[in-house]
């Protein structure tokens, strides 16, 4: 009778030492993501012009290495890559997308989206999220961001994305407007 309690007394023990090792990991590893997120404010948007760009997408990264890589995933159009937490893009000074860990905003893979007011006195957030409204389509950004979903729901001529109401040369000529940039 001693030898079955003995047994089922390990197994026991066993199951609740991996069940808590398990939990431990989980819960490490939701910390871990969440440590890696990154905080967004108006002060994080400044003069378009002050980033360095890929084509007509401009970059911001705090991590020198990280800006590289994110710049290195576009240049090259890498499917199936994720640009790394904290990479925040802009193609017009009015609009952003700034990249989180994907546990914040699933249904963008990370992304979170800006609508902007920009003035000489700096920029306004006018709106934020994953179901941000592109007041110049009248739909949400999500929507026209979701059929580059292989390129990280970044859109660039091939990535799947519906053209957009602006060429090459209208994108520089908004860009080289922004009130918050001094005379470049």
């Amino acid at each position: 009778m001693r030898a079955p309690l003995k047994v089922w007394w390990q197994i026991s023990i066993w199951v609740c030492t991996q069940s808590l090792l398990a939990a431990g990991l989980g819960i490490s590893m939701l910390y871990s993501a969440w440590a890696q997120d990154v905080t967004v404010s108006e002060q994080t948007f400044g003069c378009i012009l002050d980033w360095p760009k890929v084509r007509n997408t401009r970059f911001k990264h705090s991590d020198p290495e990280k800006l590289k890589e994110a710049m290195r995933i576009l240049q090259d159009s890498v499917p199936d890559k994720e640009y790394p937490v904290g990479t925040i893009l802009q193609l017009v000074p009015f609009e952003a997308m700034v990249k989180h860990p994907h546990e914040k905003f699933p249904k963008t893979n990370g992304w979170e989206f800006f609508a902007l007011e920009v003035s000489e006195g700096g920029t306004k957030i006018r709106d934020r999220g994953d179901n941000v409204v592109n007041l110049s389509q009248g739909v949400t950004c999500l929507s026209r961001h979701q059929p580059a979903a292989r390129f990280d729901f970044v859109c660039e001529k091939g990535h799947g994305c519906a053209p957009i109401p602006f060429d090459d040369q209208k994108i520089a000529e908004l860009q080289h407007a922004d009130l918050r940039c001094t005379k470049k």
